[in-house]
């Protein structure tokens, strides 16, 4: 069957089986390869993407089931542009491994849009579905926190 999915802005027609994981046409079918397959549970963040303004783990998210736009890590800004998020991410070195970092930079983007100035303890919650084996967890929390600032000083100077 195909699936009509706007990934990024973009439209795309993916003819697949409706029980195929959307990470799988992400990657695949789509050559985004940002989002990664970890667990395939749902239970480590690596594959998580908006879909609308919902953070959804594309692991085991059906395409049939996909009902908004997708958003993947690599459209969280139009253009070459970097979103506060992915600029804080690379300043603060937050990747080691880098395997979990896309998932960590979609909980950030939701918990920024919501908590523009969040604390420790909502940083902590808001990451809560995102494991990262390395321990990079003081860096991806700084960045965080930066990632705020950055967003502060662009409202305040509009």
């Amino acid at each position: 069957m195909t699936y009509r999915l706007i990934v990024n802005d973009t439209a795309h027609d993916i003819d697949a089986p409706g029980d195929m994981p959307l990470l799988y046409a992400l990657r695949n079918h789509l050559d985004l390869k940002a989002t990664r397959y970890g667990c395939g549970l749902a239970e480590c963040g690596a594959c998580a993407v908006f879909v609308g303004r919902d953070v959804r783990q594309s692991c085991v998210l059906p395409l049939a089931a996909v009902d908004g736009p997708v958003t993947t890590v690599e459209g969280l800004a139009p253009g070459d542009a970097l979103s506060p998020v992915q600029q804080a991410f690379i300043d603060e070195q937050a990747a080691q491994c880098g395997y979990c970092i896309s998932g960590m930079m979609i909980a950030a983007t939701a918990l920024l849009a919501d908590t523009p100035d969040p604390d420790d303890a909502a940083i902590a919650a808001a990451l809560t579905s995102n494991l990262c084996g390395c321990g990079t967890h003081v860096r991806i929390v700084r960045a965080i926190k930066r990632a705020a600032r950055m967003q502060r000083q662009a409202r305040n100077a509009t």
